[in-house]
């Protein structure tokens, strides 16, 4: 049976899943069998695995750091946003139902069942397990019933490291406080902390490690610098997308309130030959754009009427009468229809909405999820791509005549008759170095084929070489098993 540590934060967005992911390599750099795992994930950036499922796409860029393919039980339970207040529930892979947040408290305790099962099978073939949090163990108004940090800690009786956020400010503050609300059983499991983002000389903060270890009485494992390149790696949160000025084809990104698979976007924004904009609510798309790209969204009809609230379906139409291009994908591809017809109330109240109307196509919203990985083929450049297709609802018209991919030796997609608005289901299909540096340039780019997998597994390799360099990881190696 595998060891286990579980890294916790004293806030959310601490930097806990690039914490793990840098473990994950790190370790799998020694020669040891390690393992990802977050019991509970909330996220609408979902990556498919080799064995049917989803989960979030954090775990999957740990399991990459590990070496390992992602496995649906590296994250068995997934929320996937679609309202303020409710979520699609993912359990081991697979969709559980769609709860409010206060009847989601109520199942909560009962899927502790799946994570453990799902921990227990990842440990009988590891040696180690990087377990990560959510959230912070210090809302102890949710503890009861917690599957997400001291909850499962405890379940399966494994020690945790607490990170705190110095960039944040108050990091002293936030671990100590954390230990002073826990209850004690929970306050002992944790055995050591780190303080993570450290802007300047590290030393200007000894003494706040002193504080921090004589009022709590844990190991201090470090303080981590700021990790610069942190951003060439794929991005899981929404707060974590940002707009990169690089090359001069420029590439325009409406944020959409449930933006989804976003993933698309970060081969496009390490790319040098490639600036990508995001703009928020309130902005224009602005008028220099080369390629307007529509991403996917767990809510699509909401989205759509989000899009035109922000008049950015007026900005498109001046894009594309300017000679512009469009690529919408997945939730993109279907608000560029005619028509988008929700008959059985999937993504709130039974709806029939005009589209964009860029594309002859209409989509109707079915209560099946298409979810699987593809190969796919790029006729117009001779190129093979892989992605993965994660959507409901079925889409047809004049314009699936002109698909521009091939599935199965089948069209797929849809194009308009200029062939400047096109469309798909295809999620990643940018990480293929060799499609991509052909898209970009049948849009007029000037590109030079840029090996993205290389430049993640070189930032892996060097997210470790950074933990190794700075924190005391053979404290860390001494924590592992102690409970």
């Amino acid at each position: 049976m595998a060891k286990a540590i579980m890294i916790q934060g004293a806030g959310s967005n601490v930097g806990k899943s690039m914490l793990v992911a840098g473990l994950c390599r790190h370790y799998a750099r020694k020669g040891l069998r390690v393992r990802p795992f977050k019991p509970q994930n909330m996220s609408n950036n979902a990556a498919v695995t080799e064995d049917g499922g989803e989960i979030g796409r954090a775990q999957a860029l740990q399991a990459w750091a590990a070496g390992v393919p992602p496995r649906i039980d590296m994250n068995p339970v997934l929320l996937k946003p679609e309202t303020d207040v409710g979520a699609q529930v993912i359990v081991q892979g697979k969709r559980f139902a769609t709860l409010k947040a206060r009847d989601y408290a109520k199942v909560k305790p009962d899927l502790l069942a799946a994570c453990v099962e799902s921990f227990h099978r990842l440990a009988a073939e590891a040696d180690l397990i990087i377990v990560e949090g959510a959230g912070s163990p210090a809302e102890i108004n949710l503890r009861a019933g917690d599957i997400a940090n001291m909850g499962f800690a405890e379940a399966v009786n494994i020690p945790v490291i607490l990170a705190g956020d110095i960039d944040r400010g108050g990091v002293i503050a936030q671990l100590v406080g954390t230990q002073n609300i826990l209850p004690p059983e929970d306050a002992a499991r944790i055995k050591g902390f780190l303080i993570n983002k450290f802007r300047g000389d590290v030393s200007l903060f000894d003494d706040g490690l002193t504080e921090i270890v004589n009022r709590t009485d844990w190991a201090s494992i470090g303080v981590l610098p700021w990790f610069a390149d942190a951003w060439k790696l794929p991005a899981e949160d929404i707060m974590d997308i940002r707009s990169s000025r690089s090359g001069g084809f420029k590439v325009v990104v409406p944020r959409l309130n449930r933006i989804a698979n976003f993933d698309d976007l970060d081969p496009l924004s390490v790319d040098p030959n490639v600036s990508v904009e995001i703009v928020t609510a309130g902005r224009p798309l602005p008028a220099d754009a080369d390629l307007v790209l529509i991403p996917g969204s767990k809510s699509t009809i909401a989205d759509l009427a989000h899009f035109r609230a922000q008049g950015w379906d007026v900005d498109l139409h001046a894009h594309i009468r300017r000679g512009g291009h469009v690529l919408g994908i997945c939730g993109g591809y279907q608000m560029l229809g005619r028509r988008i017809a929700d008959p059985n109330g999937i993504e709130g109240a039974p709806s029939d909405v005009a589209g964009l109307g860029h594309l002859d196509i209409e989509t109707i919203m079915t209560p099946h999820k298409h979810l699987a990985r593809v190969q796919a083929h790029h006729p117009d450049s001779g190129t093979d791509l892989t992605g993965y297709e994660i959507h409901i609802g079925e889409t047809s018209g004049p314009d699936t005549a002109r698909g521009w991919l091939n599935l199965h030796g089948q069209p797929v997609g849809a194009a308009s008759e200029t062939g400047r608005v096109r469309g798909c289901y295809l999620h990643g299909l940018f990480e293929a170095d060799a499609f991509r540096t052909a898209f970009l340039a049948g849009l007029g780019a000037q590109t030079t084929q840029m090996d993205y997998g290389a430049q993640v597994e070189a930032t892996l390799d060097a997210l470790a070489d950074h933990m190794a360099g700075n924190l005391n990881l053979d404290a860390l190696d001494g924590i592992f098993g102690q409970v």
